[in-house]
């Protein structure tokens, strides 16, 4: 019995040892392994349905179709009576409010239907969704130093990750749990005109449960917060 308690004592020190030594794209491997064991988010098709649960605010229930290998994108989002339809087939764009095309000038403006906003869904999305596996497209620049750092009573390994000028700006920090490397944390930070972080800026992402689409391990909840002083924004619910 002692031997098999020193053999687990060793195994486990050893485990440690190795999250602590890990650089920032082992971590990233890990992490990729662990939510896309299979590699299929290159190839992923499908539907998301997500609820967007906003305080104060009636919730917003989304259907979104991704097509990679296809290129198209699709987000049907209904609040109240009101279903806008932003769609990027290709490149190209279109809309559809309350499932008709034939839209004035004035709900068009009201509603932004317009290329901008339906790439900027498509983007989120495939971003959120897609992550940790997003972090391996061109423009990422990963840390090669990982950190370890307690939030929120757990502790978590922790990826800095910034991006090409072209890409963006923000400073974004994933948290991994250091056992299984599942991502249970994200956040982000502005930053100023000359590079450094605004620390009261942007917001953090906590990631609970998951559900697995297409063999991808995804968060089921992710609720959003303020970083400068906690408030809660909203959470969305993959259903």
């Amino acid at each position: 019995m002692k031997t098999l308690h020193l053999i687990l004592a060793v195994l486990f020190i050893t485990g440690q040892l190795f999250s602590q030594n890990l650089t920032g794209p082992q971590l990233l491997d890990k992490a990729v392994t662990y939510h896309d064991p299979d590699g299929h988010w290159a190839t992923f098709k499908g539907t998301l349905k997500v609820t967007m649960e906003t305080p104060d605010k009636l919730s917003r229930h989304s259907d979104i179709r991704i097509d990679l290998p296809n290129e198209f994108f699709q987000v049907t989002a209904t609040r109240d009576t009101i279903t806008t339809t932003l769609i990027v087939d290709k490149g190209n764009c279109s809309f559809a409010l309350n499932n008709s095309e034939d839209i004035s000038e004035e709900d068009i403006k009201k509603h932004g239907l317009n290329c901008e906003s339906a790439n900027l869904y498509k983007d989120y999305y495939t971003y959120l969704y897609g992550l940790p596996m997003k972090l391996k497209d061109p423009g990422t620049v990963i840390d090669p130093k990982v950190e370890k750092k307690t939030f929120k009573g757990k502790d978590y390994l922790i990826l800095k990750v910034t991006y090409d000028d072209s890409v963006g700006s923000d400073i974004w920090y994933f948290y991994f749990n250091p056992e299984t490397y599942a991502m249970e944390v994200y956040q982000f930070f502005r930053t100023d005109e000359n590079g450094h972080q605004k620390n009261d800026s942007g917001e953090y992402i906590l990631l609970t449960e998951e559900k697995v689409i297409n063999g991808i391990k995804m968060p089921k909840n992710r609720a959003w917060y303020y970083n400068k002083d906690n408030t809660l924004l909203g959470t969305d619910v993959l259903n």
